[in-house]
């Protein structure tokens, strides 16, 4: 892709993270970046003292730097601020965080030569991936400790990843591809970690992910209403008319869709009379309607976030060079803990469909558990347990982090976003409700092959058929379990669910 001074999209950081999509320079960019770099030269040569060029940083920006410390000067804010500790965060976590911050770079407002953005370009399309650790950022004056393990790289020091993923020192890897380490000079340590690059990679990867994990959510809980014999009439277009929530609409028109032509629904009068639905069925496009309407809103802040560059101090369009607080996370941290919430509660909304199913008082005649023979089988029981585990870690994981600021750099960073944190955290959440909804998945369609003499919606059989080749074994005594929820949660996280509907129903949202 080529990369210029704005106009960077989702899905561009997705294909870079993801796809190892290979970026190009405009010559629009690097034109940009050598202007902002003549405005810092010039800076530099001046005897005032510019924050970032001829100071220290944070703290310690008092002090005005000699012109012949500056290189020290900004070899030693990334050495010093490349302090991560923990495990290794996931491989297309820093490529999206490299990109980023490549992608404001870009943009000319940050003053750095046009060696640097080169440079870094190169390590990515190489396929090399700096060491990044789980702890370092609190989500103010930029991820500060995840970038700079990545700027680490550009200098040739510390550990990174071959294309091979073989852990190697980085400049041995930057030496065999025929990259030369950067010596960094004025302002181009400081410009290589001022950003909310990191958290905002993990809000687009998760924002991508939830969309198709929304679409999961509506067939489930179709497939769920349906093994309950519950009335799909509460899905009319009109009735989410008078309740304008696009979401609602949406999520309720998947259902709708996935249940047309179903023998199953509308049998709830049958075997005991019930005037509605509990509410875990009847209102589960309300409740996943409000997480698609959430989702709208993170993107918009995602969205916002590309379109900025993110630095302190920038090199303005009319040649000044301010400070500013345009690095502080709260936005995207914000949106983080927002999407942390709406997934908790989804997945809480699927757990308790899955426990109804599972009860013979309120499975409407299914046998308890899903189980074979109850009683000598226990059927889907503990199934539900794993599930229970995962909502109620979810319910933790919704506890926001950006309301915990704590102070740092002798209280000149006094109020920081924690955005890299409620990044992690969303991360997780996002697996956990994929495995949530894959539980659901079992139960649902264990739940429609038992009701015997009742024809399923045909997208429903379609399912049914591509469960059991995907090695999700059907109703019957029982065997170990553990291998068919990972069949599933495989099923899930392929896409394969939502496209085999698709093949039925045509395009859901």
């Amino acid at each position: 892709m080529v990369l210029g001074t704005s106009g960077t999209t989702a899905a561009d950081v997705i294909a870079v993270a993801r796809d190892g999509a290979r970026i190009e320079l405009s010559e629009e960019a690097l034109a940009a970046v050598a202007a902002s770099r003549q405005v810092i030269d010039d800076l530099a040569a001046k005897p005032e003292p510019v924050y970032g060029v001829s100071t220290g940083f944070g703290a310690l920006a008092v002090r005005h730097i000699s012109p012949e410390l500056r290189v020290q000067l900004q070899r030693n804010i990334v050495r010093s601020h490349a302090a991560g500790m923990g495990p290794r965060v996931e491989r297309e976590v820093v490529r999206a965080l490299m990109f980023l911050r490549l992608k404001t770079l870009a943009s000319g407002r940050t003053g750095v030569r046009p060696l640097v953005v080169r440079t870094m370009a190169a390590v990515l399309n190489a396929g090399i991936t700096p060491v990044v650790h789980e702890y370092g950022s609190l989500g103010c004056s930029g991820d500060l400790a995840p970038l700079s393990h990545c700027a680490l790289t550009l200098m040739g020091e510390g550990e990174a990843e071959g294309p091979d993923g073989v852990l190697r020192p980085a400049g041995e890897l930057l030496a065999e591809h025929g990259i030369e380490p950067v010596e960094l000079r004025e302002k181009e340590g400081l410009a290589l970690l001022n950003g909310t690059d990191g958290m905002l990679g993990m809000l687009i990867m998760a924002c991508e992910d939830l969309g198709r994990l929304f679409t999961v959510a509506d067939v489930t809980a179709a497939l769920s209403l349906e093994a309950l014999l519950g009335t799909d009439r509460v899905l009319a277009p009109e009735l989410h008319a008078i309740r304008p929530h696009p979401g609602q609409a949406a999520s309720a028109d998947n259902m709708l869709r996935v249940l047309a032509g179903s023998g199953l629904t509308g049998h709830h009068q049958d075997d005991a009379p019930r005037v509605q639905d509990a509410y875990s069925v009847r209102c589960a496009p309300q409740v996943a309607g409000a997480g698609r309407d959430t989702l709208a809103h993170a993107r918009l802040v995602a969205d916002r976030e590309l379109a900025s560059a993110v630095d302190n101090p920038v090199v303005l369009p009319d040649g000044r060079v301010e400070s500013n607080g345009n690095f502080h996370g709260a936005p995207v941290a914000y949106v983080l803990d927002f999407l942390a919430v709406a997934v908790a509660d989804l997945a809480s909304i699927a757990e308790r469909r899955t426990d109804r199913l599972l009860d013979k008082n309120r499975s409407h005649g299914l046998p308890p558990f899903l189980a074979g023979d109850a009683g000598v089988d226990s059927g889907l029981m503990i199934a539900q347990y794993t599930q229970a585990a995962l909502v109620s870690e979810l319910k933790r994981l919704a506890v926001p982090a950006s309301v915990d600021s704590i102070p740092s750099s002798a209280m000149q960073e006094d109020h920081v976003s924690m955005g890299w944190s409620a990044a992690r955290k969303l991360r997780t959440a996002v697996d956990n409700l994929t495995r949530v909804l894959a539980v659901e998945l079992v139960a649902a369609t264990r739940g429609i092959e038992l009701r015997e003499g009742l024809v399923p919606a045909p997208a429903s059989r379609a399912v049914l058929a591509a469960v059991r080749r995907a090695g999700v074994e059907g109703p019957g005594e029982d065997r170990y379990l553990a291998p068919d929820l990972a069949a599933a949660d495989a099923f899930v996280r392929s896409g394969q669910l939502a496209e085999t509907v698709e093949q039925v129903t045509g395009p859901l949202a």
